[in-house]
């Protein structure tokens, strides 16, 4: 399989596109008033504690508190909090939500209950950033800190050392455990990652002692820092792909920027000096993403209908609480072939599928609604296949067989903003809805305010202030509506069009005054 990063880097944006034998599998978009959060450390204060969740708000200085579920507080919390050096009330067995109510700790239910953590209101604690913020939420985080390297993952006042379960070779476990061992200093955990494999030690000490000096700098920042603060910002998009992905199936990487290229040199240089001359410096007029073909692809990843190859396609549509993939036939087929027909065009949609949610990077609830299968064993073909495909999927994702309907539920893990989010914006019209209201409706309004106007008496002449498309549709005909509107109820009533207002409403404004009257018997 010939696998390749391409990189497109512009004024306003950096856009980084994985091909395997050059199909799209995997892109990413590193906007400047969008950067990436996921592994920023904070020094935050508990602005609340909700036990009725399970969770805690954390102000970290952004427009809505971080929020921490009780599973993602780490049992290093205590090791943190003392690092902090905060002067911290004494806490007992019962704690103090925000309203100063007690609250007390539940009875453990088994192993997977926990107990609540002791946090209080206005406690200083240290949190990184493990999903990016969706829509009116704010960013989800976790008191169990992380430093990722190219090579091995540092975990702060942990003593584990584990290593990459695709590291299968025992003698090469064994080797990486005993190196980390003689590395590491006291409280200080690691996970190894599959890039470690085969690494000669030199490299791997480089990155573990450089991940060690990261740490030791977050902790002088915490020492002379007030929360809410930022202590750690992690690596742009662009370079954290590099970080996490240039793997050593990665065949080449073209990168169209040569301060960008310098820069993902330059760190190649420190961490991986082998995979230099796999990196090229793109210099064709014809843009990287055209000649990669690579902008196409991505117009059909922004489509709501993706067409398959047999001749069907799937549609993707959001909802507030889930994503919904419909599965369609394009052809149609005999009794005797219909079950075989329908068989192939799931299986189609299952690979196409997969490989949607991760390209859009799509996380939550999935529901798909394939094509009915009357035959078990071809509905099990279908959960194989997507089982088959998630494999190659590096978010956690959980799926249920196949119901008799033909609906399979599927939750995948959500981290960031998936790729419509973070290049889309909502219409100010539609507001994301995609439907207007009709042009018919509003008028219906506007007679009715007409109506309640009238009653008043208070004076004759008002204007109508709408956008050009529904002024249109008001003056439009031999005897319009606004002449029939004029004549109905003995008003002087002027249109006047503006692009400014939307489409869905209208403006009446006292002709006399001036004044913005529509409120007023809405």
């Amino acid at each position: 399989m010939y696998k390749e990063i391409i990189i497109n880097s512009s004024a306003s944006q950096n856009r980084v596109a994985i091909t395997e034998d050059s199909k799209l599998v995997d892109f990413f978009v590193d906007h400047p008033e969008k950067r990436r959060m996921v592994g920023d450390i904070y020094l935050g204060k508990i602005a609340r504690v909700l036990p009725g969740i399970r969770a805690a708000f954390i102000d970290i200085g952004m427009k809505h508190d971080a929020f921490l579920h009780f599973s993602d507080i780490g049992d290093r919390l205590e090791a943190l909090t003392e690092m902090i050096d905060e002067d911290d009330r004494d806490i007992d067995e019962d704690d103090e939500d925000e309203n100063g109510d007690v609250v007390r700790k539940p009875q453990a239910k088994g192993n997977e209950e926990k107990s609540i953590p002791k946090l209080h209101k206005g406690q200083d604690i240290l949190i990184q950033i493990i999903k990016e913020p969706v829509k009116d939420k704010g960013v989800r985080v976790s008191s169990a800190i992380s430093l990722p390297g190219r090579f091995c993952v540092m975990l702060p006042f942990d003593n584990k050392i584990g290593v990459s379960k695709k590291i299968y070779d025992y003698k090469e476990r064994r080797r990486l455990r005993k190196m980390a061992r003689e590395l590491l200093p006291d409280n200080c955990g690691l996970i190894i990652r599959t890039a470690a494999k085969n690494q000669p030690e030199d490299l791997l000490a480089g990155d573990i002692k450089f991940l060690i000096k990261t740490w030791e700098e977050i902790q002088e920042t915490v020492k002379k820092k007030d929360p809410p603060a930022r202590v750690y910002k992690d690596l742009s998009t662009t370079i954290s792909v590099i970080r996490d992905l240039f793997t050593p199936d990665v065949t080449k990487v073209f990168i169209d920027s040569k301060k960008l290229y310098k820069e993902i040199k330059s760190y190649l240089q420190f961490f991986q000096p082998e995979l230099l001359e796999r990196i090229e410096h793109y210099k064709e007029e014809v843009s990287i993403f055209e000649a990669f073909k690579i902008e196409e692809q991505i117009k059909t990843l922004m489509g709501r209908k993706v067409p398959l190859p047999a001749g069907g396609h799937i549609v993707i549509e959001h909802t507030e609480a889930m994503h919904v993939v419909d599965v369609n036939s394009g052809r149609y087929a005999a009794k005797k072939e219909q079950e075989l027909n329908s068989l192939k065009t799931d299986l189609e949609a299952a690979r196409e599928i997969a490989r949607q949610l991760r390209l859009r990077d799509i996380g939550g609830l999935i529901v798909i609604d394939f094509i009915d299968l009357e035959d078990d064993k071809n509905r099990k073909k279908i959960f194989d296949e997507l089982k088959k495909e998630f494999k190659k999927d590096r978010a956690k994702i959980a799926l249920l067989p196949m119901t008799e309907f033909g609906l399979m539920q599927i939750t995948r893990q959500r981290i960031r903003e998936n790729i419509m989010q973070s290049t889309h914006e909502a219409c100010p019209y539609c507001e994301g809805t995609g439907l207007l209201i009709k042009k018919s409706n509003l008028i219906y309004e506007i007679e009715e305010w007409l109506k309640r106007f009238k009653v008043t008496g208070k004076q004759k002449a008002i204007i109508i202030r709408v956008h050009p498309s529904l002024g249109k549709k008001l003056k439009e005909g031999m005897i319009s509506t606004h002449i029939k509107l004029r004549l109905k109820y003995f008003l002087n009533i002027k249109i006047e069009e503006t692009e400014k207002i939307s489409p869905q409403s209208f403006k009446i404004i006292n002709a006399k005054t001036g004044e913005d009257i529509t409120e007023e018997l809405a």
